[in-house]
């Protein structure tokens, strides 16, 4: 596809790179505007955890307020805001970080999935991995949680390395006989991996599904017993590792029960009077969300919009159908051979000899990732619930991109330049129309503002501009779930005064008073109304 005078691939990696990091780190500081509570939550617990020590205060495995939520990203945050103090920035950098080595992680998960399939002569797995890795860095959806202070940006971040090294372990075991320090290395450190996604967000606690959907893969065409017997070997230790990793976690669930499920029951599509009405609609919700119509929430998305641009859009559905095509075909064809008496077991599929693989590994990580969000009855299409599922479509739509490209070159065989021209267009206008849709249009619309609670900010950099003597008491008159007696909103200014804790609050003159609590403040006390 690519004629020799083009830079190798690492060059093209290292500007995939480069466009994923502007897109994630570019004006961080003042986009998004605000900072919504939720955020503003993990960043109090951050700044309570630096200013105190266990076992009341310190750095937790788990922070039950708001829900509760996965300790490794607050803790993370809180080395952010010791090192650059309590700015709303601080807090997403973190995830801009997750973000750019997610795209990183998927081209060499792609190129590893797709590195014994072939649809034409021409093709290379890293031309695949390329493209998809250029598609995640340009993504909106994926974009936007990057540069959101949320933890659930980590596990679409531990999930994509976690299988790399699966595979990676995997494949390796069939062209060696003789298991050696590579091998542990390999699942101690894709165990670690993937372990430490249970600490990211709840709708990972599906994954183990996918994790041995695929080992068992392996095992199933790899006829040789012994290969079989190392299969199960790295698995099991791949697995303990991870459940090693995940135990800290597991240990505070077993002492605390009702934290493990959170908010989940509560938002279940069972405890509506029609589950499945409500459970079909969500899946339709859901399926139409990349193409059709997207979240609704502007924190969470441009209002409404598909979640992939439709050039995108069309590169996955022409993925998808490709996949279930060539899964259903696949399983045709066996149907057909044992009919004929022509068994499975005579015809071993070695690696070279499993195209259909990628997709079973593709298919079964979007069907595991989409249960979570099916089964909530919150704000459907929701793109952050969702977060998983963005790599396997992001690399069908990859893998759809590249087809298209083969089939139309092989039907125009002698206009290559026209179309390679051609194709690089399209990867300008997904570029040019990333940047106008997140830092133009959605950055500068006044519904972003609200969505981000920037006016709470704009109180707390006020309450900070004051004089440290000044007696200064917030009004809070604002609704949202309790956190310590204060409803949630309040989180936001806390975290811009670091007034988290009563000590903070003594000591910078700051306090935080009910309505029915109007009477305590003193008469020469500076308020103001959060609302």
């Amino acid at each position: 596809m690519f004629n020799k005078k083009l830079p190798p691939i690492v060059y093209f990696l290292f500007t995939i790179l480069i466009i994923a990091s502007f897109f994630r780190l570019y004006n961080i500081t003042q986009t998004p505007p605000g900072l919504y509570p939720d955020e503003a939550m993990n960043g109090t617990n951050a700044q309570e955890a630096l200013s105190t020590t266990p076992p009341a205060g310190g750095f937790k495995v788990f922070y039950p307020e708001n829900n509760g939520r996965e300790g490794l990203f607050i803790n993370i945050q809180a080395l952010s805001v010791m090192t650059f103090g309590n700015q709303p920035w601080a807090l997403r950098g973190v995830s801009a970080i997750f973000g750019i080595f997610t795209v990183l992680g998927i081209y060499f998960l792609t190129k590893k999935l797709f590195e014994n399939y072939k649809f034409s002569d021409s093709h290379d797995s890293k031309l695949i991995a390329l493209l998809s890795a250029f598609l995640i860095a340009t993504n909106f959806w994926h974009i936007n949680f990057s540069r959101i202070g949320f933890r659930a940006i980590m596990a679409p971040f531990f999930l994509t390395w976690g299988i790399y090294f699966l595979l990676k372990l995997l494949n390796s075991l069939e062209n060696n006989l003789k298991l050696n320090i590579r091998y542990y290395g390999l699942v101690i450190i894709g165990g670690l991996v993937y372990g430490l996604g249970f600490h990211s967000y709840i709708a990972y606690r599906a994954t183990p599904a996918i994790i041995i959907f695929t080992a068992f893969l392996y095992w199933l065409k790899n006829k040789d017993l012994s290969i079989r017997k190392r299969i199960l070997l790295v698995t099991s230790g791949y697995l303990l590792v991870a459940f090693i990793t995940f135990a800290p976690l597991g240990y505070y669930f077993a002492k605390h029960p009702a934290d493990f499920m959170g908010r989940t029951t509560q938002v279940s599509v069972f405890k509506s009077p029609t589950p499945l009405k409500d459970l079909s609609l969500n899946i339709i919700k859901t399926a139409g969300m990349f193409n059709f119509s997207g979240d609704q929430n502007w924190r969470h998305n441009y209002s409404g919009n598909p979640e992939l641009f439709w050039p995108v859009g069309i590169m996955f559905l022409v993925g998808i159908f490709f996949a279930i095509k060539n899964i259903y075909t696949n399983l045709v064809n066996k149907i057909l051979r044992k009919a004929q008496n022509d068994t499975y077991s005579s015809h071993p599929e070695s690696s070279e000899g499993f195209p259909h693989f990628p997709f079973y590994v593709l298919l079964s990580w979007i069907f595991t990732a989409a249960l979570p969000v099916v089964i909530s009855n919150e704000g459907i299409p929701h793109a952050l619930r969702s977060i998983l599922m963005i790599p396997p479509v992001i690399i069908l739509a990859g893998f759809g991109g590249i087809l298209i490209y083969e089939k139309i070159i092989a039907f125009f065989p002698n206009h290559k330049n026209i179309f390679l021209y051609t194709f690089y267009i399209i990867l300008f206008t997904i570029f040019s129309f990333a940047y106008a849709s997140y830092f133009i249009k959605w950055a500068h619309n006044p519904n972003t503002d609200g969505a981000f609670a920037k006016n709470y900010v704009d109180m707390g950099n006020q309450l900070n501009s004051l004089p440290k003597e000044m007696p200064k008491y917030v009004i809070i008159e604002a609704g949202g779930g309790d956190v310590r007696g204060l409803p949630m909103p309040t989180q936001t200014i806390m975290f811009i005064t670091d007034t988290f804790t009563p000590e903070k609050q003594k000591e910078k003159n700051i306090f935080y008073v009910l309505p029915n609590n109007i009477s305590q403040i003193p008469q020469n006390a500076f308020t103001i109304e959060l609302k």
